[in-house]
């Protein structure tokens, strides 16, 4: 169970989850039935195609949500926690076996770098769908489309910083009535043609591929529309919990979506042209406007799941080591977990903005929108093999077995969206692509300048040895020295005994580590080494989603007896490149750049600003 979930009562943890977590999966309705029968790998809409396209609906959900994400992925919570990342440190270090884990954990990189991009389309996509049906009650408003949509993306934005909590309490009312809505929509078409009801038997979508072959894998790529929340639902539960997000999948959220589903088949076997916008066209004419209005909601809110779901997976990556310092704002003093990253958050907003600018429309945008989901979706079922055999000890042929269904689907849905590559399906690879060689360039970067630093510093008992020999003057007070090296005295210790020749009562050598587990427990937190003449070899360890506060966590150790009055030292590091085999040159540049532009260690581990002392240090790499 999270933490986030144990600490509040259901039903309120429930309302805020149904505001954020299926805000992306519940506003597919708007988009994913047009793109089957409207989109550009389109069928026509005639009686046994609808039916086809529906059994495949239904059993995509049941099946890749309520059974793969609901039922099995959210058992691999990181202590609570969701997400890729989480689930890539759930995997188990296998020391000296060869380069299998670190296979695994590129894969694990490779999915969240996708879902970066997910990031910014997610947003593009509904809202730009949800504006476009103010294009039925009059053709004038096609050409405010963009401009409205971009609008609304920078407020979505703009709210970010208020926290996961405050959005979820608006926002859960909300998508509550969407979902209500979505459900008497699909009755009342539901009503005129209930034959459609006969999609539920799944031989529909077996014929409907043995008629239209390799077109209907083409199809498929339309069809995944519907679960494209997925990936967002899992790395959203270190913010509510399972037991919440599974409450309102099934009580509410799925219910309402295969009513609404069945809804826009009826409409279609009853009229055939209103796959032009099947969502709209349920609602009578009156009801357009208000309807809009809802959706487009509803669409702010679909943002809301990738977004909150970046903030997260940015904070894991900082922590667990790919990617440089950035600021992490701790939305909730409840909820362990609801952080805001400006950075992270601009640049989603940036790149949302100039995507609905350069694709225009939620048609031109389904094509690039699903390849990198199908490919995080196939990773995450990679990754949850591994672990279903060697953490949670299933037994073997049952554990490929599945792995063998997930997969199966997950290829299809791969192989319908590489279709779209040439007509948008590039954006998120090469977007994913990017960030995943930042992600790699900096865990890189950080192992060589480690390696540099401590290949040139004397042990720490050594050191202390020599104090013994030609004591140096002390001075009262306690010193603490930041360093990134498990072994070797700190550069900025050693730097400041040779300049200043004065050393304090007392010296902490401070390691601050992230173990792969969320949060660490207050036991396991600080661990001491007494190394003689007043100096303690100190190794602090955090979770990846936890909020790094050093001079906290060291006053709570009673044998340091650290006290607010204590200095802190840092090595500023300056990187100087030369052309080594260590790594490419114009990735030395990329890693010198990010390094030059990540937050400053004062403010990521919490030290008082008027206690801080910098030594500058030369590292080549």
């Amino acid at each position: 169970m999270s933490h986030a979930g144990s600490r509040r009562p259901l039903l309120p943890l429930t309302l805020a989850a149904i505001g954020v977590v299926y805000g992306d999966i519940g506003t597919s309705p708007l988009y994913a039935m047009r793109e089957c029968f409207f989109g550009s790998h389109s069928v026509p809409p005639s009686h046994e195609n609808v039916l086809g396209v529906l059994s495949l609906i239904i059993y995509s959900l049941i099946l890749v949500i309520s059974v793969k994400y609901i039922a099995l992925v959210m058992r691999a919570d990181n202590q609570g926690e969701g997400g890729i990342l989480a689930l890539t440190a759930l995997l188990p270090v296998r020391e000296g076996k060869g380069g299998r884990t670190p296979v695994l954990i590129l894969l694990g990189l490779v999915g969240a770098s996708l879902l970066y991009g997910d990031g910014m389309i997610t947003p593009a996509i509904t809202v730009l769908g949800a504006v476009e049906g103010m294009t039925i009650v009059t053709p004038v408003f096609s050409r405010y489309v963009v401009p409205t949509a971009v609008v609304i993306l920078i407020a979505v934005f703009a709210i970010q910083r208020h926290g996961t909590t405050s959005v979820g309490r608006l926002f859960g009312p909300i998508m509550v009535v969407w979902f209500v809505v979505l459900a008497v929509l699909g009755v009342r078409s539901l009503l005129h043609a209930p034959e459609v009801l006969g999609a539920v038997d799944p031989s529909h979508a077996v014929t409907f591929f043995r008629e239209h072959g390799l077109h209907g894998v083409a199809v498929m790529g339309a069809v995944f529309l519907v679960v494209t929340g997925g990936e967002a639902l899992y790395a959203d539960m270190g913010h509510f919990g399972r037991k919440p997000i599974r409450l309102a999948w099934f009580a509410l959220v799925l219910p309402a979506l295969l009513l609404n589903y069945f809804g826009q088949g009826a409409l279609l076997l009853h009229d055939p042209a209103a796959a032009a916008n099947p969502f709209f066209l349920l609602a009578p004419a009156w009801a357009t406007i208000p309807l809009v209005a809802l959706a487009t909601a509803a669409a702010i809110i679909a943002s809301q799941a990738l977004i909150s779901g970046v903030f997260s997976l940015t904070q894991q990556a900082i922590q667990l080591g790919y990617c440089p310092r950035l600021d992490i704002i701790y939305t909730s003093s409840h909820e362990i977990g609801q952080v805001y990253v400006p950075q992270a958050n601009w640049a989603l907003m940036l790149s949302t903005l100039a995507i609905v600018i350069g694709f225009g429309s939620s048609t031109a945008l389904a094509a690039a929108y699903g390849i990198a989901v199908t490919l995080t979706m196939l990773i995450t079922a990679i990754l949850l093999h591994v672990v279903a055999i060697e953490r949670w000890h299933w037994p073997a042929p049952l554990v490929f077995a599945i792995t063998a269904v997930f997969l199966t689907i997950d290829l299809l849905f791969f192989g319908a969206n590489v279709l779209k590559i040439t007509h948008g399906g590039w954006l998120p690879l090469v977007i994913g692509a990017v960030l995943f060689t930042l992600m790699t360039t900096w865990k890189t970067g950080r192992r060589i300048v480690a390696a540099r630093l401590t290949s040139r510093s004397i042990p720490l008992d050594e050191f202390v040895g020599g104090l013994t020999q030609s004591p140096p003057v002390r001075v009262p007070g306690t010193a603490v020295f930041m360093t990134a090296q498990p072994r070797g005295t700190p550069p900025a210790l050693a730097h400041n005994l040779r300049h200043n020749k004065v050393l304090h009562e007392r010296v902490i050598s401070l390691l601050v580590k992230t173990s792969p587990v969320p949060h660490v427990a207050a036991a396991d937190r600080v661990e001491v080494r007494d190394v003689g003449q007043g100096v303690f070899d100190v190794v602090l360890r955090f979770g990846f989603m936890e909020d790094v506060d050093v001079p906290q966590a060291l006053r709570e150790a009673p044998a340091l007896q650290v006290t607010d009055e204590a200095t802190y030292f840092l090595g500023r590091e300056t990187l100087l490149l030369t052309r080594t085999a260590a790594m490419a040159h114009w990735r030395e540049r990329l890693f010198v750049f990010m390094a030059r532009n990540a937050g400053r260690a004062a403010g990521f581990f919490r030290l008082p600003p008027d206690r801080i002392v910098e030594l500058g240090v030369q590292v080549e790499i």
